[in-house]
């Protein structure tokens, strides 16, 4: 047997047969089944505050996976927000936020098609709002790089390509009750949110996105984070 992995899909569904290029387009890497290796983390993402979620639970055998590891040491921060910026939608409240996406996505895109699995931070919607902060200059990328420390979102592990698809077997399910991980999932969020407050009406000394494009800062660069959990 090869390498084989345990993962689990929080969702309002059971969902016995993932199917490839469904879902929606505007997740954080674009296309794809959305997944956790911890049990805990899915049933908080299946949960709503109307009615209990599942944890869907799967192996996969990665042996033979082409798996961008976005959280290695290979990469920065940078390339996470590039990732973001061609998938997620941004607002573009000020001059440099254009400037900015233009310049992540020329200096620091990674191509997530070119891989079957990616692995990296999960941007909810809570931590998604740090990285629209720093693209519009709000917080250095030392605060953006610290936040998604703290935040305690864990790893997400999407599957990509066909193949890996065709890899992923179910294996079962269990029920999240609302009452245990809604109000853990709302915790999560509303701590999230705290920080966020306090964070954005701070001036920190660090590295601005405006800084980046000014210098013309690359990936190479010691000063900006990489992504190690």
């Amino acid at each position: 047997m090869g390498n084989i992995i345990t993962l689990y899909h929080g969702s309002e569904k059971i969902i016995e047969k993932p199917e490839f290029g469904k879902g929606k387009a505007h997740n954080d890497f674009g296309l794809g089944f959305y997944c956790t290796e911890s049990e805990e983390l899915a049933k908080e993402w299946g949960c709503s505050s109307l009615k209990n979620g599942f944890a869907n639970k799967y192996t996969l055998d990665t042996e033979n996976l082409k798996i961008l590891r976005l959280n290695s040491e290979e990469y920065t921060i940078l390339n996470w927000i590039a990732i973001l910026v061609q998938h997620r939608l941004f607002r573009i409240k000020t001059p440099i936020a254009g400037r900015a996406k233009k310049y992540l996505m020329e200096n620091f895109y990674v191509n997530v098609n070119a891989y079957d699995a990616i692995i990296g931070y999960r941007a909810d919607d809570s931590y998604f709002d740090y990285a629209d902060l720093f693209l519009n200059n709000g917080i250095t990328v030392e605060q953006l790089a610290k936040a998604m420390r703290l935040g305690k979102l864990g790893e997400q592990f999407v599957i990509k390509s066909e193949y890996a698809f065709s890899l992923l077997h179910y294996e079962g399910v269990a029920e999240a009750e609302r009452e245990k991980y809604y109000i853990l999932r709302k915790a999560r969020n509303d701590d999230a949110e705290q920080t966020y407050q306090k964070m954005s009406v701070e001036q920190a000394d660090g590295i601005y996105m405006a800084d980046i494009i000014r210098g013309e800062i690359k990936n190479g660069d010691a000063r900006i984070p990489r992504n190690i959990p």
